[in-house]
């Protein structure tokens, strides 16, 4: 998750020393610390349930069978590698944020099967070590073998910038040499059919200094778009196989596939001042949030191949949404943020955080969903596990770890600074430490929306801080406030943003949600669920009844400070002038799981609900 750009590359914005950005209390210290000490352990735990780790002994020339289920081409899962280095990654920054005896145990057990697991000639995948033979690279478009060093190198750099720890790094600098030889610039063409690897080659090179990761990467993403992996069962847009990338206009395919492909051409466009690289990732960007991205954030409408829709696809019962592609999603955005510093990245950020990823992490910080729909009826046929009820872990379990390693980053995307001062885009309580500037931000965001930033250190000279007023809100001004003077310390800022609730109705071309409204409030897209509906009725019975506000009321059996919105609504019978409880997307799945909603079908064919102003997003 970390980006740390060199001192040569052409962005606008430069992130902070994650050491330097420290999440004191709040709605973000409160999921911190749940990951901390819940869901990082759980984790650690299902590794070893499901045979993660035991893989990896397996390679190292350990008892046993290779422990995995079988994909929708009946092929046995070839990346649980990945899951293993995702979690180390997380726990790499979370050491980084203070010493942990239990995590850490955990940790140097993993390593060191990591470490042993490796072939003295570098080469690293349990999967082909026992199930194929050993032979590498047989597999292309299906084997993961690059996205697994892909999330090795990520872990390796966490490691390496949280801790100083470069034991992960001498095994990623190994693994990536192996491809090198064989698919580097002398080498024959060659990439995986799951992106990943081009945007932590980048990384490899920032924090080695070695080039020819760079080389690497911008190699991988030029053989992009040419055939190379052929259609497969779901066609070339599957993988982004069938137009380079710097042509291809819109997003296609896999969705975290393409995101993960995108962070990658970024990278490597800031280090190589490469602008035609840059631009074709925000032309795609500009698509995906125009006509492919739920009100949730969440991207992908289509469960076949885990992919796009057509523009304004958007169906809520049907939609896949996954959590990893909300992640990579927030990881593109960080990116394109840093490399133009325009806030509607950060608002996109935002979007995703609140709703589309934390809606795949219980409140117990112990089950999952895989899948985010934004509808699940009363009355529906038999689901899988993950489909409506959460779920411990998954046969591939790509989702949970990926969620704890962005939960023990998510510090990292705050704040940024540059030559001009301090740029602060998303709010939490927070001590943030710049250089000569030291700075304490408080606030009860997300449920209320004064945020004061105090100057705790300044230095004799003028500097700007600047504040992002979110999409949602423009009662401070927008979509910048800055504040440029010489300050002192005790001077402080306030930002009031009043996270007023607001009734939002879609664009009319996502026709799956037409005649219906949503609530949000504040970065909070709101939902109903069957538990709070009026008795004796069924969400598909009610109706929102537009000649009535809906009003904030406390959820504190949810969560002590949550704000929840009491929805005026219409029953099945006429007269019915009834309410329903919403609470925030996120927070759904927690309690008795039955039908939920975020769209509701207005009474009216022309509700009395206002257009919300500041959203364009279409479903």
């Amino acid at each position: 998750m970390s980006v740390w750009p060199t001192a040569a590359a052409k962005q606008r914005l430069c992130p902070i020393e994650a050491s330097d950005v420290e999440i004191v209390g709040g709605f973000w210290a409160r999921r911190q610390r749940l990951n901390r000490e819940k869901t990082i352990p759980h984790g650690f735990a299902q590794l070893q349930r499901h045979g993660e780790l035991d893989n990896l002994r397996l390679a190292a020339g350990g008892p046993g069978r290779y422990q995995a289920e079988t994909d929708s081409g009946g092929s046995t899962f070839p990346f649980l590698d990945s899951d293993v280095y995702k979690w180390l990654e997380a726990v790499g920054w979370e050491l980084a944020r203070g010493a942990d005896p239990v995590l850490a145990a955990a940790a140097e057990e993993a390593i060191g099967v990591v470490a042993a697991a490796q072939r003295p000639d570098g080469y690293l995948n349990s999967y082909v070590q026992v199930v194929t033979g050993g032979v590498p690279y047989g597999d292309l478009a299906w084997g993961h073998e690059f996205y697994c060093v892909a999330h090795l190198i990520q872990a390796a750099v966490a490691w390496h910038r949280g801790l100083g720890d470069d034991r992960l790094l001498t095994v990623a600098t190994r693994a990536v040499a192996h491809i090198d030889a064989e698919f580097g610039v002398r080498g024959r063409p060659g990439i995986d059919g799951h992106p990943g690897i081009e945007m932590a080659l980048v990384e490899l090179a920032r924090v080695t200094g070695e080039e020819r990761y760079l080389a690497l990467a911008e190699r991988m993403l030029g053989l992009r778009g040419h055939g190379l992996i052929g259609p497969g069962r779901f066609g070339s847009e599957y993988w982004q196989d069938h137009e380079p990338v710097r042509e291809a206009a819109t997003v296609a395919g896999h969705v975290v596939r393409q995101l993960y492909l995108d962070c990658g051409a970024v990278d490597a466009a800031v280090e190589l001042g490469d602008e035609e690289l840059l631009a074709a990732v925000r032309r795609r960007w500009s698509d995906l949030a125009r006509s492919r991205t739920y009100l949730t954030g969440g991207m992908g409408s289509r469960h076949r191949d885990e992919a796009f829709g057509d523009p304004y696809e958007l169906p809520p019962d049907r939609a896949y949404t996954e959590t990893c592609a909300a992640i990579a999603s927030v990881m593109l955005a960080w990116r394109l943020l840093l490399a133009t510093g325009e806030p509607e990245y950060a608002d996109a950020i935002e979007r995703a955080m609140y709703n589309g990823v934390l809606s795949g992490i219980s409140l117990s910080g112990e089950e999952f969903f895989y899948i985010n729909p934004l509808q699940r009826r009363t009355h529906r046929a038999a689901e899988p596990v993950g489909h409506g009820r959460r779920a411990p872990w998954y046969p591939c379990a790509c989702c949970p770890p990926n969620l704890m390693r962005l939960l023990s980053s998510w510090h990292h995307y705050l704040a940024t600074g540059d030559e001009g001062g301090i740029q602060i885009h998303q709010y939490a309580d927070a001590d943030v430490t710049v250089g000569d500037v030291r700075l304490a931000i408080r606030t009860e965001y997300p449920w209320q929306g004064r945020v004061t930033v105090h100057v705790l250190q300044t230095p004799d000279r003028p500097w700007t801080l600047s504040l992002r007023v979110p999409a949602w809100s423009r009662s401070a001004g927008g979509p910048v406030v800055q504040h440029s003077r010489q300050w002192n310390a005790g001077d402080s800022v306030v930002l009031d943003l009043e996270p007023v609730i607001r009734v939002t109705v879609p664009d009319r071309r996502a026709d799956a949600i037409r005649g219906c409204v949503a609530v949000e409030r504040g970065p909070l897209v709101y939902c109903l669920e069957a538990v709070d509906a009026p008795a004796s009725t069924e969400l598909e019975d009610l109706a929102w009844d537009g000649g009535r506000q809906p009003q904030e009321v406390p959820r504190p059996d949810l969560e002590p400070a949550m704000i929840g919105v009491s929805v005026p609504v219409v029953g099945a019978s006429p007269g019915e002038d009834l309410t329903a409880g919403a609470i925030p997307y996120f927070a759904w799945a927690n309690r008795r799981v039955d039908a939920m909603r975020v769209w509701i079908p207005a009474f009216t064919s022309e509700p009395e609900a206002r257009s919300n102003p500041a959203r364009s997003d279409p479903g």
